[in-house]
């Protein structure tokens, strides 16, 4: 399950138990909308995702190689070291900067910061 908070060029997504392609899908038409009036930045919290589908890996794959230049940071919030690595392997596939944190307070200080 996901849910998600717009802030004008920020879009806020939490993930809560399994992440799903249906949340995927979710969370990809409401980026697609936003991304229309040019780039976002992006919070993802997971600290509270148990697991998320392989058909998600594929998905988010796919999004980020369509939409490499769309996103100015992307800050990650989690404490699961696999999400840290996942993050980073990301980091390879989009052009705006990723980074992650442990806190979602300095996550948003850091997509705030230039705004």
């Amino acid at each position: 399950m996901i849910a998600i908070n717009d802030q004008g060029k920020l879009i806020s997504i939490s993930v809560m138990g399994e992440f799903t392609v249906a949340d995927y899908k979710e969370f990809e038409q409401h980026v697609l909308d936003h991304l229309k009036a040019g780039g976002v930045n992006l919070l993802l919290d997971v600290r509270d995702m148990i697991r998320y589908t392989l058909d998600v890996v594929w998905e988010e794959i796919k999004f980020n190689r369509e939409h490499r230049y769309d996103f100015r940071k992307i800050a990650v919030v989690t404490g699961n070291e696999w999400m840290v690595w996942i993050a980073w392997l990301n980091s390879l596939l989009v052009d705006g900067e990723l980074q992650v944190f442990d806190d979602p307070g300095v996550a948003m200080e850091w997509l705030e910061a230039d705004a």
